[in-house]
């Protein structure tokens, strides 16, 4: 009798466990970084009791890519410049999927160098006035230096972890201004830079690195940046249809093609593409940041074009940076809104930098805050906005789970998640009131939880 007692206090018990709601804290005010709060039980009599929070899991949207930043060679140095003690920590504590640490689940590369470089450079750099059309002389040369030593200890901790590549420019030679800044790709260079295309992806594979995606040009309206290339809706569609797709089908290349990669401004840059049925038989999705526009314009494209995925690809830190405005507007516009308008993926532009904001290459950014601040052999605590706003959902958000519904009251913008390993939900909430705290109550499994965020805060609910 006592051993059949005993039995029905340990089931007791672990139904109690397994309702109660895990919560972790991002609260700038109160001095709380990304913390594991108390366990918070159900209302014991499911009263319902101003704002509520229904999280509804039978209403499901799109699945998750994954959470990150983008990689740049900058970044790349950084850890890779660190000692090996340090650095298997510090990519210990981004990338490691266990409970202890964040498990970073999305990595964007610059295909080439970006603008968050030491140097340009292209991985077919000639003299002038020459060509290399069947890409005999092609290396990813730099990016050996760091990038791929760095990738090689990430995917050793994380090999699931999801590559996306994108170009700031092609080689200078294939461009009518022979210049890293602004120009256009020639014509009679399509054939070259899909295979430039095809030979990155390729010479990546056999380091071991698989690219999951890549997007034709990083911010294909923006020349003047180092590097940059002005590339229109319609010549990019004419470069995917009559050679980069061809290419890709020629030499069995599963990388996805993902387009625009720019301002949520101009949804009619992919919809233009997307009209074009010879190039939208090869195109994934779409890529935008928000430096412009309404992170709304997103569900404009997925209503005219629902079988096309779509990518919040990048959106940086202006230094110095300011936590608490910087992770209200974050979470709010990207986690929250970028997810609840189809995006598969966030990533904050870009993981690391020096105090000086370094490196970068002439006329590039020199405001781009890292989500770390690496000073010589030194990580400086605490962590960047960035950081704190991405594992709010890296953490919890694993590759694969799907969005599902949920309601936003007043000043508390939220998103909910169902993880599909252990079908838990995960309920991101953030309070834009800067000012007032916030009582509400989330409903969850059929139970009724009680928790308030402070003004300005940011929650990650588990139940």
């Amino acid at each position: 009798m006592m051993l059949l007692h005993l039995v029905f206090i340990f089931i007791a018990n672990a139904v109690s466990n397994a309702q109660q709601m895990e919560f972790w804290l991002t609260d700038p005010d109160a001095k709380i970084l990304f913390q594991q709060q108390p366990f918070i039980s159900p209302n014991s009599d499911n009263h319902i009791a101003g704002s509520i929070i229904n999280i509804n899991e039978n209403e499901i949207y799109q699945t998750i890519d994954g959470f990150g930043y983008t990689l740049t060679g900058g970044s790349a140095m950084h850890l890779n410049n660190l000692d090996s003690t340090t650095r298997a920590q510090i990519l210990r504590e981004l990338f490691n999927t266990d409970q202890n640490h964040i498990g970073v689940s999305y990595l964007r590369l610059s295909i080439g160098a970006s603008d968050l470089d030491e140097i340009v450079f292209s991985y077919n750099d000639l003299p002038p006035g020459q060509t290399d059309q069947n890409m005999t002389h092609f290396d990813l040369g730099h990016d050996r230096l760091h990038l791929i030593p760095i990738l090689k200890e990430i995917l050793a901790i994380n090999p699931s972890i999801k590559l996306m590549g994108s170009p700031w420019s092609p080689p200078i030679w294939m461009k009518t201004n022979k210049n890293s800044v602004g120009g256009s790709l020639l014509t009679e260079f399509y054939d070259s830079y899909a295979l430039y295309f095809v030979r990155y992806i390729q010479e990546m594979q056999k380091e071991g690195i698989t690219i999951d995606a890549i997007t034709i040009q990083n911010e294909p309206l923006h020349p003047g940046n180092n590097p940059s290339l002005l590339m229109l809706a319609i010549f990019q569609a004419d470069f995917i249809k009559q050679s980069l797709g061809p290419a890709f089908r020629k030499h069995s290349i599963n990388t996805k093609i993902i387009v625009y990669d720019h301002n949520a401004d101009r949804p009619d840059y992919p919809i233009e593409i997307y009209r074009d049925a010879d190039a939208r038989q090869y195109v994934d999705g779409s890529a935008f940041h928000l430096y412009g526009g309404n992170i709304d314009a997103l569900s404009a494209v997925h209503d005219q074009y629902p079988d096309k995925n779509l990518y919040f690809t990048e959106q940086w830190v202006g230094a110095p940076g300011n936590l608490k405005g910087d992770l209200v507007w974050h979470v709010k516009h990207l986690i929250v809104g970028a997810t609840r308008n189809w995006a598969r993926t966030v990533l904050e532009w870009n993981l690391a930098a020096d105090s000086k904001l370094e490196p970068h290459t002439p006329g590039g950014c020199t405001l781009c805050l890292g989500a770390l601040t690496i000073d010589g052999n030194q990580v400086l605590s605490p962590r960047n906005p960035a950081y704190y706003v991405i594992a709010h959902a890296a953490k919890f958000v694993r590759p694969n789970s799907t969005r599902v519904a949920s309601n936003s009251p007043i000043s508390l913008a939220n998103v909910a998640f169902q993880r599909q390993d252990d079908k838990r939900k995960v309920l991101i909430v953030v309070n834009e009131n800067n000012s007032g705290k916030q009582t509400f109550q989330i409903q969850c499994n059929g139970k009724i939880y009680d928790t308030s965020l402070n003004g300005g805060s940011v929650g990650t609910y588990i139940c």
